[in-house]
């Protein structure tokens, strides 16, 4: 099934992403992560482009793994450092193998990375083109309530989404964020520019404090100040802080869906306890 028609057809979706291993040997050690997470019924899940350079077909055999759940996967396709043949390839693969949905990314920019003249793919938009040439996909791509890391300022950063919204895309899912107040502002600055596409909430539950760094490098987020406060009191206590972790994560997804945001992603690092926790705290307020 389309995520944009479950999007459409249903009032609230919980989501979760998952990523593929480094190695093949451990092909199985996701699937049986995948079976675990399968259990809460996630409306989807995601799994992320490869791992550290491994080949797309990693993706797809998890993808496989998830629609044999009997769960709707969303397979992340990133371009910057592909040839067009090698993302036609990738994308044909995925059409083989049934995958209906594709999350369209540039990719992060590796270290000394350098642009060459016949670099084919220098940002998203170009590659949800092409994924529309290539088939009848529903295609989703990435925004940044606290804008783009690589973005001069939030004018600049809404034109290239807005760009990149009108190229086709079906819905958006956001990177992870603290504040609620960041993601509200931000989803009123896309209606009133025009981005009518449904905006997923991206939601990262911290339960290690050594994560924290890496994800506001990822993101862009800023923390408010209840959250470093949680970080100070529990971060050098790895139980007590993935308790708090999960609790802000719950109280984060009741506070959204409280002012009208119906969509939540669960970034869950694949830990399917974390993500079971996280929904069994949400049980009535999903059903409601």
């Amino acid at each position: 099934m389309k995520i944009s028609q479950i999007l459409k057809n249903k009032k609230v979706t919980v989501s979760f992403e998952v990523f593929p291993p480094k190695e093949w040997a451990k092909i199985e050690d996701t699937k049986a992560i995948i079976k675990e997470m399968v259990k809460d019924k996630p409306d989807f899940i995601s799994v992320t482009y490869g791992a550290s350079g491994t080949k797309s077909g990693y993706t797809t055999e998890i993808a496989n793994a998830i629609s044999q759940g009997g769960t709707c996967a969303l397979a992340h396709l990133t371009c910057l450092t592909s040839t067009r043949e090698k993302i036609d390839t990738a994308i044909n693969e995925m059409r083989a193998n049934g995958i209906e949905n594709i999350l369209a990314l540039r990719g992060d920019i590796p270290k000394d990375f350098v642009f060459s003249q016949s670099q084919y793919f220098h940002y998203a938009y170009e590659l949800v083109n092409e994924i529309k040439e290539k088939g009848d996909f529903c295609i989703g791509g990435a925004c940044y309530p606290e804008t783009h890391p690589e973005s001069v300022n939030r004018i600049d950063d809404i034109e290239h989404l807005k760009n990149k919204v009108d190229c086709g895309l079906d819905f958006l899912t956001s990177q992870m964020f603290f504040d609620n107040n960041k993601f509200f502002d931000f989803c009123e600055i896309c209606a009133i520019k025009g981005i009518n596409i449904p905006i997923i909430a991206g939601i990262m539950p911290i339960t290690n404090a050594s994560y924290i760094k890496k994800s506001i490098e990822l993101s862009n987020c800023s923390l408010p100040k209840k959250f470093v406060k949680i970080m100070e009191r529990f971060g050098d206590n790895p139980q007590a802080m993935k308790q708090a972790g999960i609790v802000y994560a719950t109280e984060q997804i009741i506070d959204l869906m409280a002012n009208g945001v119906n969509h939540i992603h669960i970034y869950t690092m694949n830990k399917p306890d974390i993500a079971h926790k996280i929904v069994e705290g949400l049980s009535a307020v999903i059903h409601e």
